[in-house]
């Protein structure tokens, strides 16, 4: 199984286009290393002909244009088979919109993230004003077939955040995407958005062999220190790095190969690959993705 990083930023990316934070002024200005990258996303493939996109940032162009495995081969067939969502915000979805020129764009999204782009953003009704729309139902717990030995299992991951767009607190809001490789049974989980590592959500980790999880902000008042947002990075969904219940400290006890962080927002020192805080990643064995990371799993 092959999982491609084509985007590792959070949304706005980085560097982010209206902030000046020490972190988008190291990259912006060359003072400190630090490495440019686009918003979340990523693609999965069992044997490098097929791939599956899951998410759709507003950077998907550009994105693909980076990725030759994902260049179309003969007139407009392209190896992309369909986009799988985790959720329904903006920096995750805006893409759809730019594969508009597909002959059939299939989306796997859970009923309530299909209910927000149906009713809320509008967004599937404009994309089908160009182009076809298949909808398959994610339902958490579920296996999936994809195809060529590949599956996923989407799982629920309970959240608080503000519903922007009136769909409710139910399950199915924000979910993971557990993939696995049916002829090794090896099996990998992509965890961009979590607000806690709860129970049930580590419990969906157990024997995976690698992990892209959530790495938004090191510290949960990051940005309300920055004085950049009056937000906290759980109230926005996004457990942080730092501190006794952060991701760091609640992922020590497990068995994986690799932990990856990736949807990295703009303010993370983490960004900055001379900070003490990258070097603690560093010195714990845990990565932080690049956009054009390839893991074989």
């Amino acid at each position: 199984m092959l999982l491609r990083v084509l985007g590792s930023a959070a949304g706005g990316g980085y560097p982010q286009w209206n902030c000046g934070c020490p972190t988008c002024r190291a990259v912006r200005e060359g003072t400190r290393p630090a490495r440019p990258r686009t918003q979340s996303s990523i693609a999965v493939s069992a044997d490098g002909r097929r791939w599956f996109l899951v998410n759709a940032s507003p950077d998907v162009l550009t994105q693909i244009e980076a990725t030759p495995a994902l260049h179309p081969r003969d007139d407009r067939s392209t190896p992309l088979r369909a986009v799988l969502l985790t959720d329904g915000e903006l920096d995750h979805t805006l893409g759809l919109l730019l594969l508009r020129e597909g002959r059939t764009v299939h989306v796997h999204a859970t009923a309530a993230v299909h209910e927000v782009l149906r009713s809320g953003t509008g967004l599937l009704g404009t994309l089908q004003m160009y182009c076809p729309v298949e909808w398959h139902e994610v339902v958490p717990g579920v296996d999936v077939d994809l195809g060529d030995g590949l599956s996923y299992r989407a799982f629920d991951v309970p959240t608080t955040k503000r519903d922007r767009f009136g769909t409710g607190s139910g399950p199915g809001r924000v979910v993971g995407y557990r993939f696995t490789d049916g002829a090794g049974g090896r099996s990998a989980v992509y965890l961009p958005g979590v607000q806690e590592l709860l129970p049930q959500v580590l419990a969906q980790l157990d024997g995976c062999a690698c992990l892209l999880i959530d790495g938004t902000c090191w510290d949960d008042d990051e940005m309300l220190r920055l004085g950049l947002a009056a937000k906290t990075s759980r109230s926005m969904g996004h457990v942080p790095i730092a501190g006794p219940d952060g991701s760091l400290a609640r992922l020590a006890a497990l068995p994986l190969e690799r932990t990856i962080y990736l949807h990295v927002n703009n303010t993370n020192p983490i960004l900055l690959e001379d900070s003490p805080q990258r070097r603690e990643l560093d010195e714990r064995g845990v990565e932080v993705a690049v956009d054009g990371l390839e893991v074989r799993v």
